[in-house]
Parts: C-alpha cells; sequence; structure tokens
C-alpha cells in the first residue's frame, strides 16, 4: 500500500462543486489502495480578499496580525473537504498547520518549516481516515501562526511527504502537467513525462510558474518524488525524481522565460578595484535582488558594467546609480526595462558540445539581437529585447526538435 501525499491548488477548491470533484479524486486514489494525505490552498481568489481587509484598515498591516486572518483561508478548505469526504462515505479529519503542529521560525508571512509533528496524521492513517492538511501555514514555537510565503501550500505537501516517508507527493494544479516551454507561446509544447529536480529548480527560478521554487529544493533535498497532475482532466502528469541516465539522452528538457527584466549600465567607470562592489553595494544595500552581471573594460582603462534586476525594482534601482554614478566618475548611467531573459534547460548540456553555438545562431537567423549572455552547468540565458520574446521562443523551441518525441 502506497502513501501519497496529494495538493490541490487555489483554482482546484476554488468552488463548492471543485471541492466535491477534489474529494472524489481522493476517493479514486484510495480505491486503488492508497493511503492519502491531502493539502490544500485557499479557495481562489481568498487570499487576496483577505489581505485586501487588513490593508483597508491600514498598509502595510502588522505581520503578525496578518498572517493570523491569511491562514483562515486554507482553514476554511480543509472544513469544506473533510465535509465534502464524509458525505461521500469518505472518513476524513482536518488539520490547520498549528494543530498539525508544522513547527517554523518566526519569519512571518516567509516563514520557513523546522520540523513536523506526524504524530496524530500517521494515527488518523491507521484509522483508515484521509487526513485534509492546510497548506501555507505552520506555528512557532510561541504559538504564534506563521504563513510560509506566496505558493507556500507546495511546500507544505512535499515537506509532509518527506516527513511521512510518502512514496510520492502529487501537486495537482491547472495544467497537466510540466511542458518544454509555455503552450500558451508554442502550441506544439510538449508534455514533459519525466524531468530532473535540478532542471525544474531552473526552470522554476527563470520563469516557469509551474512549481514554486522552495517545494522543489525540499523535493530534492529529502528525496521527495514529485508530479504535476492536472485538476481537470485524467493523465499521468509530469514525474520530478532524480536525474537518471535515460534524461541524458535528451539535449534540453524546456525553454524558459521572463518578463519581468530591467537592465541598468553604468558607463565609462575608472576600472579599478573595488569598482563592482561600489556600484552592487548600494543596491544591495536597498534589498535589491541582481541576477545577470557583466563587465567590459575598454582599452582606455575604463569599464562599462552592466547588470539585471527585478522589473518592480527598475527605478528604485535607476535612481541609486544614477546618484553613486557622479561619485565614481562614471560617464553615464543608462536603463532598459522593455527586455527580457530566454533560457535553455537540459542536463544534456554538461556532456554536449555546441548547443550555445546553435541557440545563437536559431537566434541570429531571426534577426534577434543578444544583449547579454549568462551560463550554468545545464542553463544558457540570454537577454534579448523583450517585443522578440515570443518570437524567440519559437525558434529555439524548432531548432532543438522540443516537439518531437524524446
Amino acid at each position: 500500500m502506497a502513501l501519497i501525499v496529494q495538493k490541490y491548488g487555489g483554482t482546484s477548491v476554488g468552488s463548492v462543486d471543485r471541492i466535491q470533484n477534489v474529494a472524489k479524486k481522493v476517493i479514486a486514489s484510495r480505491a486503488k489502495g492508497h493511503d492519502v494525505v491531502v493539502v490544500v490552498s485557499a479557495m481562489s481568489g481568498e487570499t487576496n480578499r483577505l489581505i485586501g481587509l487588513a490593508r483597508s484598515i491600514i498598509d502595510p498591516p502588522n505581520a503578525r496580525e496578518l498572517d493570523t486572518i491569511m491562514s483562515t483561508g486554507e482553514q476554511v478548505t480543509i472544513g469544506l473537504l473533510a465535509i465534502a469526504l464524509e458525505a461521500q462515505g469518505c472518513p476524513a479529519r482536518s488539520y490547520t498547520g498549528a494543530q498539525v503542529r508544522i513547527l517554523t521560525d518566526s519569519a512571518f508571512g516567509k516563514a520557513r518549516i523546522l520540523e513536523i509533528d506526524d504524530k496524530a496524521m500517521r494515527a488518523d492513517l491507521a484509522q483508515g481516515r484521509v487526513v485534509v492538511v492546510a497548506g501555507f501555514q505552520g506555528v512557532d514555537e510561541n504559538g504564534n501562526i506563521t504563513t510560509l510565503g506566496r505558493g507556500g501550500s507546495d511546500t507544505t505537501g512535499v515537506a509532509l511527504a518527506a516527513a511521512l516517508k510518502a512514496d510520492e507527493c502529487q501537486i495537482y494544479t491547472d495544467v497537466d502537467g510540466v511542458y518544454t516551454t509555455d503552450p500558451r507561446i508554442e502550441p506544439r509544447a510538449r508534455r514533459l513525462d519525466r524531468i530532473s529536480y535540478e532542471e525544474m529548480l531552473e526552470m522554476a527560478s527563470l520563469g516557469s510558474k509551474v512549481l514554486q521554487i522552495r517545494s522543489v529544493e525540499f523535493a530534492s533535498k529529502y528525496n521527495v518524488p514529485l508530479r504535476v497532475l492536472s485538476s481537470f482532466e485524467d493523465g499521468e502528469g509530469t514525474l520530478i525524481a532524480p536525474e537518471d541516465e535515460t534524461m541524458e539522452q535528451a539535449l534540453i528538457s524546456g525553454i524558459a522565460f521572463n518578463r519581468d527584466e530591467a537592465k541598468l549600465t553604468v558607463l565609462g567607470v575608472p576600472d579599478k578595484p573595488g569598482i563592482a562592489y561600489k556600484i552592487l553595494g548600494a543596491i544591495s544595500e536597498a534589498n535589491i535582488e541582481v541576477d545577470m552581471i557583466i563587465q567590459n573594460v575598454g582599452a582606455d582603462g575604463s569599464t562599462d558594467f552592466t547588470f539585471t534586476v527585478h522589473r518592480n525594482d527598475y527605478k528604485k534601482a535607476l535612481e541609486i546609480l544614477q546618484s553613486t554614478a557622479t561619485a565614481m566618475g562614471a560617464r553615464q548611467v543608462l536603463g532598459d526595462n522593455h527586455i527580457a531573459k530566454l533560457s535553455l534547460v537540459g542536463v544534456g548540456m554538461r556532456s554536449h558540445a555546441g548547443i550555445a553555438s546553435k541557440m545563437f545562431g536559431a537566434l541570429a537567423a531571426e534577426s534577434i539581437n543578444i544583449q547579454m549572455i549568462s551560463t550554468s552547468e545545464i542553463k544558457i540565458s540570454v537577454v534579448i529585447d523583450e517585443k522578440y520574446l515570443e518570437l524567440g521562443v519559437r525558434v529555439l523551441h524548432a531548432a532543438f526538435g522540443l516537439e518531437e518525441a524524446a
């Protein structure tokens, strides 16, 4: 008998009808002989509604009290799902994060899980019950309710699977798996049967929004097999698991992209030690994360320094740079918030040369200019003009034959 942890997101439990549909899926899993623990999000839109209520009083609201408010969304869902299961003849019991005792630190709004008490859940499973747990939340050592940050229900699901040593953690969402790229941009995108933790982490960090990064990190750390499935249609989904020998046959597993990028350049900075720190130190102190960095040294002894930030931080970063550039004797500060990052991801890159040149050639054939390049062992990312992003995705998808069955 397998132990399965199933996680259902907000759209999957967005109405009473959908909650009853989830109950049917859970019962179908039980009919196959599986023990089932279910993790649910709040009903779609509910968390935003609760945040809005708090902010209508004061913005920003007290972080501890906001977590108390936000956690109630999942509390409603677990109760409704437990009732729906019982109504369909399946014994069930619901738990908030505090009731399970998902112990976290005290970082309200972005808490991290420290440990999980699995005794009550195991006792219920032994008595034939389905255990329904509120995602996204826990409790600190002082009994304060905490939340794990947006997408935290994925992390709850994987953490419970790790604590219970479950055979699989199934993430039910509004897509039926992980695709070679976004099917809305490339209709010929293919669903992957399997992808490695490492590739999924790269895809998630580079803009793929199928899974929260922390949940994949957790799964990789504790070796929890993850499967992405559709809440609305049957299928095998995509298994996210350790890299195996068959994966090495695929050069590229997917194409990720991110529109939320902006580029900043400081021209004509004196080329001497400490300049990079002076530029990025002020950016870091403003709590702005930097992504890609390029430094070019000119023949005249000056250097041009370019880096990217999230588009939401663009104006703030530009203001900081303009004030620090003068003090450094820089010639000019330039900014561009109409760029996008396009990335190839695949474990096959480790053992195959020529991926980068093929990528650059395919983009050049369509007159798509590459502004920045970043590489790692299993990814190549380029910055291009945002208006060419969708064309770039389709060109690379075709160039690497991703629509063909592996």
